[in-house]
């Protein structure tokens, strides 16, 4: 039987989140703690800027992965919570580089904290952050997890560095835009999952390549998501502001699309506005006009789907639970956000 993305409603989507947060009470009040405590630093600026960040929270889904990961196999203990933890740190770390090399304003709907501290704070922060992270992960004395998660970082970094050389590139091909997604966001998700797979216990090491493809195909399900927003969603959606990705010339799916999909004039224009010193009023109403008029947009979340129902179908092979149908659920409330 063939799995599908089953979107959701946002009142559904809602649930699904807070479903999860009910289930892993009690390790997200564990996670949180550790999030404030290993913060902490003599250095004022520190635990101020991470605090800012951390704070404004988000949705916790590489940690909720963790959690939840754990527990379709198993047990959640306290080397989970370190990781899931540690999850936080890095992805919170990527964030605050990321808004220094975009020059964003804002990030889960805040200023960004390059705007209040200043670029060289976020950077030095963020660099904390990921030592914190790597703390925790020698602390589970898990020498494989700290491997995965580790390996997992300097991809991550890799795929950032991907995406700004192929930044302003208006031929780049959708193989090479997955590739770029793949490292610099599913990548964190698969680690995620596959690690707290791990924790949870000595026998859960033939469900972790299952929870790893879960959390792979997740992750790309999500980035897809997250790109198509930027030419439709809203600020309170995406916590950030839309159009970023377009006048930062990225590149992404919805772009390919729609200019492998238009007339001359379309591409001639593509080629102009991706080179963002040519940008001109008007440009990104015109970008979305024809992400729409030309199906990209609809392609767009029907590439999402695929991958969401990928993850969804690697869950099949592990004891079906309440942890196994919160976590095919979360696959739908990723696509859902832009139905």
């Amino acid at each position: 039987m063939t799995v599908t993305a089953t979107p959701l409603t946002k009142n559904d989507a809602l649930n699904v989140v807070d479903r999860l947060q009910v289930m892993l009470a009690h390790d997200l009040a564990a996670t949180e703690t550790l999030l404030k405590e290993r913060a902490t630093s003599p250095v004022a600026v520190i635990p101020d800027l991470s605090g800012y960040i951390v704070s404004a929270g988000g949705k916790r889904l590489r940690p909720i992965i963790t959690l939840a990961a754990a527990h379709a196999c198993g047990t959640a203990n306290h080397g989970t919570h370190a990781l899931a933890t540690a999850v936080e740190f890095i992805h919170t770390a990527t964030l605050l580089h990321d808004d220094v090399v975009d020059d964003s304003d804002l990030r889960r709907g805040k200023k960004a904290a390059k705007n209040v501290w200043g670029s060289n704070a976020s950077i030095l922060v963020g660099d904390f952050l990921f030592a914190r992270a790597f703390t925790l992960m020698v602390e589970t004395g898990n020498i494989e997890i700290l491997g995965i998660l580790s390996d997992a970082s300097s991809v991550i970094a890799e795929g950032e560095v991907r995406q700004l050389a192929a930044a302003g590139r208006n031929d780049l091909p959708t193989e090479e835009y997955l590739a770029i997604i793949e490292a610099k966001t599913a990548a964190l998700f698969e680690a995620a999952a596959r690690a707290g797979a791990l924790s949870s216990g000595e026998n859960c090491a033939s469900h972790a390549d299952a929870l790893a493809a879960y959390g792979k195909n997740l992750g790309l399900a999500f980035q897809i998501i997250d790109d198509a927003l930027d030419y439709g969603g809203t600020t309170s959606v995406i916590g950030k502001s839309v159009g970023d990705d377009f006048r930062e010339g990225k590149t992404t799916l919805p772009i390919i699309i729609a200019r492998r999909r238009g007339s001359s004039d379309d591409q001639t224009f593509w080629d102009r506005v991706m080179d963002v010193e040519l940008q001109r009023e008007g440009d990104l109403a015109h970008a979305i006009h024809l992400i729409r008029s030309t199906g990209a947009a609809e392609a767009t979340l029907a590439e999402a789907d695929a991958y969401a129902a990928l993850a969804k179908t690697a869950l099949k092979s592990l004891p079906q639970s309440d942890w196994t149908k919160a976590l095919a659920d979360l696959a739908d409330f990723c696509v859902s956000r832009a139905h």
